[in-house]
């Protein structure tokens, strides 16, 4: 059998000619076996486009084909292939597609293997009793008979939903969940206790998903993350009847302040987020604008704060302590030396997209010298965050900045800038090791012989960040009530941006290093429903 001669509006180019070599012409080589016939003419390509082959199109000799085999047949051949031959298609009886009946088929004949199958072979569908999908009872199925490993599977055994105590989405209490059990965060796995809102899944997969990986170099380790939040994930969550009890909380003559307290200091951010979407959507009122016309003072601005999105309100405490007269260097240091790289790339967008400005831009036309230099770095969010420790390289750091500080005249600044502002938390540990134990003396003593101002306090704030980052954090609490009065915007924004971080951590360093808890030491400087939102957000009302 032979195809008829190859035509596309009458008269065809003949094949491009190979490199180096010759095309046999038309009357030697006819495609496909007919006299005059020649290779399809070009579509489009160039002549000399390497899509084709250098070299020869296949032999028209007998039997010859593409590729063409002594002896055997081809594709497609210039003469019928011999007795024998595996045409295309091919002859009666042969390996073909589809081939003759008795031969493996597609379709096959009765009995043979097949798509679908017959009865009692291997089949979509399958017969009863063979392995199937769906199958049979018994079978490993979907769905599953009771028992068996499947989705959904049956009790005890690990499944979407799973049963009580085996491992799945929702979990058992204590489990490892979404939302998670008590203790762990708002999300997968817990955090580093680094992170806040809207960290990214740290390297090696720490934070968000697998724990740490159980292998490393011989002198490198990485460490497990520790998160401890006193405002968890509601669970059960029902964003409506919140919503419901909010309205109600507020409708009519008076307020209930105590059910809007146990409502908002009982969720987490994004689910007060949530249940404003809620709200909207039932009454049509903005919730935020409701809770402003229905209370007052410090308690308004707490119940603000918690109904802003963490970027934003991060974005707006930088913008405040930017703008009007003067600067709050405190307010930088506290959010830009404690941020993940993402958490800072979040608060930057937030940034620019609340004030049409860059938050980068901004640090550097309200600060100067070394201390704007720590900011642009630390807003750059390029720290490593891979939790791998060299201990090596961590001498070299030390070796760097003692050279750097207390073996000079001056200071070369801009070691202390990158070593501090680039390695990872866990790498600069290690570092602050090795320094006390070249000198003898401890880091912190170096900065303050250093430096001063504003930039000596940046670099304090990264070396005790990284060494105990809730002891950090107590520390800002008490300065914030310690002395007359309080500095409530302080207090408000440590208590509300820590509480689904490390809060409990915190009460803890707050005990050992002041003696009274946090606590008694709110329930001495704040007071009314001030105190006792404050109080539920640190878990203790």
């Amino acid at each position: 059998m032979s195809y008829p001669p190859y035509q596309q509006g009458g008269s065809q180019p003949p094949y491009p000619q190979p490199y180096g070599g010759g095309m046999p012409q038309p009357q030697s080589s006819p495609y496909p076996g007919a006299p005059g016939g020649v290779f399809p003419p070009s579509l489009g390509f160039p002549m000399n486009s390497p899509m084709y082959m250098p070299q020869p199109f296949p032999s028209a000799a007998p039997g010859g084909g593409y590729p063409p085999a002594p002896g055997g047949g081809g594709y497609p051949s210039a003469t019928a292939p011999p007795p024998g031959g595996s045409p295309y298609p091919p002859a009666s009886g042969g390996s073909a597609y589809p081939p003759p009946g008795g031969v493996s088929v597609y379709p096959p004949a009765t009995g043979g293997s097949s798509y679908p199958p017959p009865n009692g072979g291997s089949s979509y569908p399958p017969p009863a009793g063979a392995s199937a999908y769906p199958p049979p009872n018994g079978g490993s199925s979907y769905p599953p008979p009771a028992g068996a490993s499947g989705y959904p599977p049956a009790s005890g055994a690990s499944g979407y939903p799973p049963a009580s105590g085996g491992s799945g989405y929702p979990p058992p209490v204590g489990g490892s969940s979404y939302p998670p059990a008590s203790g762990a965060g708002y999300g997968s796995a817990p955090p580093p206790d680094d992170a806040g809102y809207g960290s990214a899944p740290p390297p090696s997969g720490t934070g968000y998903g697998s724990d740490a990986p159980s292998y490393n170099p011989s002198n490198t380790i990485a460490l497990a993350p520790k998160y401890t939040p006193t405002v968890r994930p509601a669970n059960p969550f029902d964003p409506r009847a919140d919503a419901e009890i909010l309205r109600k909380a507020m409708k009519g003559f008076g307020t209930d302040e105590k059910a809007i307290i146990h409502v908002l200091s009982k969720r987490t951010n994004a689910q007060r987020l949530n249940i404003a979407v809620q709200f909207k959507t039932l009454y049509g009122k903005d919730l935020v604008k409701d809770l402003k016309s229905e209370t007052s003072g410090k308690f308004e601005k707490t119940l603000v704060a918690l109904m802003t999105p963490l970027p934003e309100y991060y974005a707006k405490e930088l913008h405040d302590a930017i703008s009007g007269i003067g600067t709050d260097e405190e307010v930088l240091i506290e959010v830009l030396c404690t941020m993940t790289n993402n958490e800072i790339r979040t608060i930057r967008a937030a940034y620019q997209s609340l004030y049409f400005r860059s938050l980068e831009e901004d640090l550097k036309g309200d600060t100067s010298g070394t201390f704007k230099r720590l900011m642009v770095s630390l807003c750059n969010a390029g720290r490593d965050e891979s939790m791998q420790v060299n201990r090596d390289s961590a001498t070299a750091d030390a070796q760097a900045l003692l050279r750097a500080g207390e073996l000079r005249m001056g200071t070369d600044e801009s070691t202390f800038n990158m070593v501090l502002c680039q390695r990872n938390y866990e790498q600069l540990k290690l570092v602050f090791e090795e320094y006390h134990r070249i000198t003898g003396h401890d880091i912190e003593k170096a900065i303050k012989n250093e430096f001063s101002g504003d930039s000596e306090d940046c670099l304090l704030a990264i070396i005790r960040s990284v060494r105990n980052r809730p002891a950090f954090f107590a520390k800002k609490l008490h300065k914030s009530m310690d002395g007359l009065g309080t500095n409530d915007s302080q207090l408000i924004r440590l208590v509300v941006t820590r509480s689904e971080v490390d809060m409990e951590d915190i009460k803890t360093n707050y005990q050992a290093q002041y003696g009274n808890t946090l606590k008694q030491d709110i329930e001495g400087d704040c007071s009314g429903h001030y105190k006792k939102c404050l109080l539920g957000l640190i878990g203790e009302y």
